[in-house]
Formats: structure tokens, C-alpha cells, sequence
């Protein structure tokens, strides 16, 4: 998997850390609840200069208030969501929508959002607050590399159009069925965006989330190279 000089690292779930230029951008950033992240990150994060939260549920966003509090990154999420993190003490929420692109300044990657189907609500106390639609992202940086991360979807067939809009060469799918697709689904996905290399996520955390990469991999087309990552690892 060629990341033209970036790294990558799977924390577990949805949640994954990008290093490029010596800047740290972490999306869907649920850690210190995250059953499957090591130890030794949830303690050891490094300095994060963007923050992207695809959707309001808490094991995408759980520890977004504590990271932007303390590092004060750039926060990109939907404008909905921004509200709530405001008031909740956050300052630099850069709320956006669907078909923007944003290029935070000094960062060396300009940022998409696209489309999800999932649901989205953060859970406040006793409440539910509504955050916007949930939504996806395309990193698309100043080295070439574009990266998709899906956030919590089922397959659709405008994924079809991200592919021919922004070609991305790595692909971050859902496969652990019941809250999003499952490997069929993915696979389907595959084949409408057609990455290069495809990384799965979002399965394997919780009981019900029963979707494998080994159940995805025979199902992949042509082209299209399965990379698996273990919790906490970096490529």
C-alpha cells in the first residue's frame, strides 16, 4: 500500500490516526472507551492537528470534546454537530456540508465531505441532539494520496460518483453488518469505487458486529487489494 510518504494507523473500530508532513489528523476519534484500542494509545496520542467526525453516535465521537479542548485542532464536522461541540467548549469547529471542501491551512490536504447513509444523533444526558446527517470524507493530499473513509454506511450507488469525482487509491469500509454493510455489501461497495487498496473497519468491536475481512476477501473484484490492519498497527 503505496501512502506517498504518509502513515496510517488503525485504533480500532473506525477510529484511524494519518501522519503526513508531520501533522497528525485523526478521524472518528473514539479511544479511551474503544474496547479494542491499545493501551498504550489511548495514553500516548500524539498532538492532533485535524480532527473529522463523520457522525454523532458516541463510538465515533466519544472523545472529540477532550482532544479538541486540549490540542485545539482544526474540527471539521456537519454544521449541526459544530453547534453541539461549541457548546460544549470546542473553538474551532469548522462546520461544513455535503459536496464542500475545505483546505485547513498549513495541513498539506484539502477535505471532502460526501455522503453516508446511517443515522445521527449525539447522546446528551438524557437527550438526544440531533447532529446533522451523517457523512464521509475524501483526504485528498497535496502528495497525490487520496484516502476515503466512509463513516457508518450501508452501500449506495452514488459511491459510484465519489469514484469518478475523486478516485480514491485506499478505501476505509464498514463491514461489520447490522449497524452498516457487512462484507456482501462491501464488496458491492469495492466494486462501485474501485480503489486500489481496501481497509476494512468497524467490525469485531462489539459482539453484534459479526462481518469479517475473511468473509470479504473472496468477494472482492479485480483490482482491488484487501489490507488488513490489528488494532494499533501503523503502515
Amino acid at each position: 500500500m503505496d501512502l506517498k510518504g504518509a502513515t496510517l494507523t488503525w485504533l480500532g473500530h473506525a477510529t484511524f490516526l494519518i501522519e503526513n508532513a508531520g501533522k497528525h489528523i485523526l478521524i472518528d476519534p473514539f479511544i479511551t472507551q474503544n474496547p479494542k484500542t491499545p493501551e498504550k494509545w489511548k495514553s500516548n496520542l500524539p498532538k492532533i492537528d485535524l480532527l473529522l467526525c463523520t457522525h454523532g453516535h458516541g463510538d465515533h465521537m466519544a472523545d472529540a470534546i477532550g482532544i479538541a479542548t486540549k490540542d485545539q485542532p482544526v474540527a471539521i464536522a456537519m454544521p449541526e454537530f459544530c453547534g453541539w461541540l461549541g457548546k460544549k467548549g470546542v473553538k474551532n469547529c469548522a462546520g461544513m456540508n455535503k459536496g464542500g471542501t475545505q483546505r485547513p491551512e498549513g495541513l498539506g490536504v484539502a477535505v471532502t465531505m460526501v455522503d453516508a447513509r446511517h443515522s445521527s444523533g449525539v447522546q446528551d444526558g438524557e437527550n438526544m441532539i440531533y447532529a446533522g446527517e451523517p457523512c464521509g470524507y475524501v483526504l485528498t493530499f497535496d502528495s497525490g494520496l487520496k484516502i476515503y473513509h466512509a463513516g457508518d454506511t450501508c452501500v449506495f450507488g452514488d459511491m459510484a460518483i465519489i469514484r469518478e469525482l475523486y478516485s480514491p487509491d485506499i478505501a476505509l469500509l464498514p463491514i461489520g453488518d447490522h449497524y452498516t454493510m457487512g462484507p456482501n455489501e462491501a464488496a458491492y461497495a469495492a466494486k462501485l469505487l474501485q480503489p486500489k487498496w481496501l481497509v476494512p473497519m468497524h467490525f469485531g468491536t462489539f459482539p453484534v458486529l459479526t462481518g469479517t475481512p475473511a468473509a470479504l476477501k473472496p468477494l472482492l473484484p479485480s483490482g482491488v487489494e484487501l489490507v488488513e490492519f490489528q488494532p494499533g498497527e501503523t503502515k
